[in-house]
C-alpha cells in the first residue's frame, strides 16, 4: 500500500511484515536511515530500534530525521497507539550524535544550523501524540539522552549510563530549549552537575530522582518490559493519554498560562467518556475506540 504525505514523502507499508519503509524524493540519504532505524508495528504497538550497534547506536542526522518522521506520521496512523524506542545490541540506547559528522563544521554558523535542525527533530518527537516508552540499556548520552528526555515513560537496564559529557569531549553546548527540557525533568541543579562534571548518572540514581521508573536486569528484560508497559497502555483510554500528554507539554511551554479548555472539551465530549461511564456503572470492561 502506498501513500504520500504533505512533505512529498512516499510511505510504503508491508502489511505482511508489519514494517514501515519510507523513501524520500527530496532526501535520498534517508534510505540509509531505513537500515539504521528499524520500525515495526504489531497489534497497536510500534517499535523503533536504533540499529548501529557497532557504533553504540550513535545517531546520524538522517536517523534523527527518520525518528522525527515516524513520530509525525504516528498521529495519522490508526494502527498505532504506543511507540517503544530501544537500541540494538544491548550496549547502548544511543551514544549521542556520531562525532564524525562534526568534521565538516566550519564554525559558529554550522553549530547554529545543527542546533536548529535538532530543535525541529526533537520538537517533532516531543509533540508526538502517542505515548513514547524509552527502553534504555547501556549508554544513553548526548543526543540519545535528549531523545529519551522527550519520551513519556523511561525504564532502564541495570547498566544504564545517562548524561551529556560534552565538557570533556567536544566542548560544544546544549541549546537553551534542551536545557529547559532537562531542567523540567530532573532540575536545573542536577543538569548543571551533569554537564559541569561530565559524569554519567547510573540507573539507581536515575530511579531515585524519577528519571526512570523501573530498573531491569539486562537489555532483553528492559525491552520485554517496554512492550509489557505498552500493552498496559493499550488497555487505557487513548484520549485520556493524549490530552494529558498535550496538557503537560503546554505546561512546560507556557507555565501557569497554559490553556486547556479545548483538551477538556475533547475528553468530556468524546464517545469514550460516555463508554467509560456506562462500562463503570454496568460493571464491565470499557471498549475504548479513541473517539
Amino acid at each position: 500500500m502506498h501513500c504520500r504525505n504533505a512533505r512529498g514523502t512516499v510511505i510504503t507499508v508491508d502489511m505482511n511484515a508489519s514494517v514501515v519503509r519510507m523513501s524520500s524524493f527530496l532526501r535520498a540519504p534517508m534510505t540509509t536511515a531505513m537500515n539504521e532505524i528499524l520500525f515495526t508495528k504489531s497489534n497497536g504497538i510500534g517499535h523503533v530500534e536504533f540499529n548501529r550497534p557497532a557504533s553504540r547506536n550513535a545517531l546520524t542526522f538522517d536517523m534523527y530525521a527518520r525518528l522525527a518522521e515516524i513520530c509525525r506520521s504516528a498521529a495519522d496512523d490508526p494502527s498505532l497507539r504506543v511507540l517503544v524506542i530501544s537500541g540494538a545490541g544491548g550496549k547502548a540506547f544511543a551514544a549521542g550524535t556520531d562525532i564524525s559528522l562534526f568534521r565538516d563544521f566550519k564554525g559558529a554558523d554550522s553549530g547554529l544550523d545543527y542546533e536548529h535542525r535538532m530543535a525541529r527533530h526533537l520538537g517533532d518527537i516531543d509533540a508526538c501524540p502517542l505515548p513514547l516508552i524509552a527502553a534504555i540499556s547501556g549508554a544513553c548520552t548526548g543526543g540519545g539522552a535528549a531523545v529519551a528526555a522527550c519520551c513519556d515513560l523511561r525504564i532502564a537496564s541495570a547498566d544504564m549510563k545517562f548524561g551529556f559529557p560534552i565538557a570533556r569531549t567536544l566542548g560544544n553546548c546544549l541549546s537553551a530549549a534542551n536545557l529547559a527540557k532537562l531542567s523540567a525533568l530532573i532540575g536545573p541543579a542536577r543538569v548543571t552537575d551533569l554537564i559541569f562534571t561530565s559524569r554519567l548518572m547510573n540507573a539507581e540514581e536515575a530511579r531515585s530522582i524519577g528519571l526512570v521508573s523501573e530498573i531491569l536486569p539486562d537489555h532483553e528484560a528492559v525491552v520485554a518490559r517496554g512492550f509489557e508497559l505498552a500493552r498496559t497502555l493499550l488497555g487505557n483510554a487513548p484520549i485520556t493519554l493524549r490530552v494529558t500528554k498535550e496538557a503537560l507539554r503546554r505546561i512546560h511551554r507556557d507555565g501557569a498560562a497554559a490553556q486547556d479548555e479545548d483538551l477538556v472539551r475533547i475528553a468530556y465530549g468524546s464517545a469514550d467518556f460516555r463508554e467509560g461511564l456506562d462500562a463503570f456503572l454496568s460493571k464491565r470492561p470499557p471498549r475504548w475506540t479513541g473517539h
